[in-house]
């Protein structure tokens, strides 16, 4: 069972920036890999089918997607020139540290999804070539997937562990706000290098459909459903590993191993490895390894998934930026966390 969970993670990993179908049908392949994981695993049964479908955040997520996609396709022309005239009036640079650090901040009360649909809509409009549209999008989506942890409104994991610790509502703000917070200005002040501005302003990407209809706003959310779905299956198929192995771990080692959250849900790992008996220390430190690492790859969060589904990212493309950001801000902090 481990060996064959291993291969799929490895398929997992590889095939989306090897295999050009996988690359463009990512919620059905990971699809597939969630059923024959619980196929491997031992876990496919009717229940599992009915907890997913019982779970409301799907359908939270889907429908936010859903209205948002609607609501900005009949509004798209007073956005655009929204964007236009904030854009011609500040810095370039200035706006995406804005939207870098305001979203990230507010997405721990707006939540992580509702910040990832408006950081879409506003980056897509920004004179930006699309190479930089994308690096502004994943640095982002670092600084949303951080910031929305901090209180147990922003994201299904802060939930989790709150809940698991049978902590407060600001716990989590307490023990890594400081953590978060220098990530989300060291990120904003990133992004600043690549707010050049560009001829051309307020053309949106142009992978992405300037008269996008209704259609293709429910075939998004569909996408967005199907993809939460998966993540779901992916993490009921590996928890038997988790619980196995991965739970009795070291924190300096969980550290790096819990980079999987590139591709598992980390909700379900944090499920799996929080404890109440856990020392502050080992909580902070398997926090930021999964937070971090979630901003890695597209499956790694919600956000990731909004925002290349409405602006179309590749794999390649997404992981080109953030696997190198990803792997810095890991080096800093574990020795922020291990060394210092």
């Amino acid at each position: 069972m481990v060996t064959a969970l291993v291969v799929i993670l490895v398929l997992i990993l590889l095939l989306p920036f090897v295999v050009k179908q996988v690359e463009h049908n990512l919620e059905y392949f990971l699809f597939t890999m969630g059923i024959i994981s619980v196929i491997v695993s031992k876990q496919f049964r009717a229940e599992l089918f009915f907890h997913i479908f019982k779970n409301p955040l799907i359908y939270y997520i889907t429908l936010a997607v859903l209205i948002a996609g609607l609501i900005f396709t009949l509004l798209k022309e007073k956005l655009k020139i929204g964007v236009e005239k904030v854009a011609d009036k500040i810095s370039l640079r200035l706006f995406a540290f804005i939207i870098i650090v305001v979203l990230g901040l507010m997405s721990s009360i707006i939540t992580a999804i509702i910040a990832s649909l408006v950081l879409v809509e506003v980056v897509n409009y920004l004179p930006l070539t699309r190479k930089n549209k994308i690096n502004l999008i994943v640095i982002a989506c670092f600084s949303i997937g951080l910031g929305a942890v901090l209180t147990p409104v922003g994201e299904p994991l802060a939930t989790i562990v709150v809940s698991k610790l049978h902590a407060d509502f600001f716990y989590l703000a307490r023990l890594i706000g400081i953590d978060i917070i220098i990530a989300i200005l060291a990120l904003g002040l990133i992004g600043t290098f690549f707010a050049k501005r560009e001829s051309g302003i307020g053309e949106p990407t142009e992978d992405v459909e300037a008269d996008e209809n209704i259609k293709e706003v429910f075939i998004r959310a569909f996408k967005v459903f199907v993809f939460i779905f998966a993540l779901e299956l992916l993490g009921t198929g590996f928890k038997p590993v988790i619980d196995l192995y991965i739970v009795k771990m070291k924190s300096e080692i969980l550290y790096w191993v819990n980079t999987i959250s590139a591709i598992v849900d980390n909700a379900t790992l944090a499920a799996a490895e929080i404890s109440p008996s856990m020392t502050p220390e080992q909580i902070r430190a398997i926090l930021m390894g999964m937070l971090i690492s979630g901003g890695m790859l597209i499956p790694g969060n919600i956000p990731n998934i909004i925002s290349a589904g409405k602006l179309k990212i590749k794999s390649t493309e997404w992981a080109r930026i953030a696997v190198p950001l990803g792997a810095i801000l890991l080096i800093v902090y574990y020795i922020v966390l291990f060394v210092i």
